[in-house]
C-alpha cells in the first residue's frame, strides 16, 4: 500500500496544495496528516485528493472545530495519539509529538510524528519504521517536504516540495 505523509502545514495553503499534487501523482492509497493544520484555510486544497485521509490535530491548531467541519467530506481528523491497521496488515500508529507516545508503542510497525518541522526516517532495534515527514509548510526551514510509504515492503522516502521563491519586500 502506498500512503503519503506530512504535518506541521501551518496554513500554507500553496504547499498544501503542492502536496496534494504529489500525492495524486504519486498514487497514494491514503493520506496521514500528523498535526498543525491551524485553520480550516487549508481543508479546500485536500478535497482534490484520490484518496481517504487520517489526521490528528497538532499542538498549534487555532479552530479545530471548523478543521472538523471540513475533514468530514474528506477524511477524519482525532486527538493523538491513534493507531490503525491497513488492509495489508501494517499496524500503523499516529502522533504529533513523539513525548505523547511513551510507552504506548505496543506492536505497531510505523510510527509516524512531526512537531520538531525537520525530516527524518529512521529505525529502532525492533525493526520499527519511525517517520517524521518535516514541514510541509517550509516556514521554519524553508524545506518543505512530505514522504511517501511503501507498506510491502516497509519503506519510505522523503520527498521535497519544490522550493519556494525567496520573499521580496516592498521598497
Amino acid at each position: 500500500m502506498r500512503i503519503g505523509i506530512f504535518a506541521d502545514a501551518h496554513d500554507h495553503v500553496d504547499n498544501v496544495r503542492r502536496a496534494v499534487a504529489e500525492f495524486n501523482r504519486s498514487g497514494c492509497e491514503l493520506v496521514i496528516f500528523a498535526g498543525d493544520f491551524v485553520s480550516p484555510i487549508v481543508v479546500p486544497p485536500l478535497r482534490k485528493l484520490r484518496c481517504p485521509m487520517l489526521a490528528c490535530f497538532g499542538d498549534n491548531e487555532g479552530n479545530k472545530i471548523g478543521i472538523s467541519g471540513g475533514m468530514r467530506i474528506i477524511g477524519e481528523v482525532a486527538e493523538p495519539p491513534f493507531g490503525f491497521r491497513t488492509d495489508d496488515g501494517t499496524q500503523i500508529l499516529v502522533t504529533h509529538s513523539i513525548g505523547m507516545l511513551r510507552g504506548q508503542l505496543g506492536e505497531c510497525d510505523v510510527i509516524i510524528s512531526a512537531h520538531s518541522h525537520r525530516a527524518e526516517i529512521s529505525h529502532d532495534e525492533q525493526g520499527r519504521l519511525f517517520i517524521n515527514p518535516g514541514e510541509t509548510s517550509g516556514w521554519t526551514f524553508r524545506k518543505p517536504s512530505i514522504v511517501i510509504l511503501e507498506t510491502k515492503p516497509l519503506e519510505a522516502k522523503i520527498v521535497p516540495l519544490p522550493e519556494m521563491p525567496p520573499i521580496q519586500l516592498a521598497e
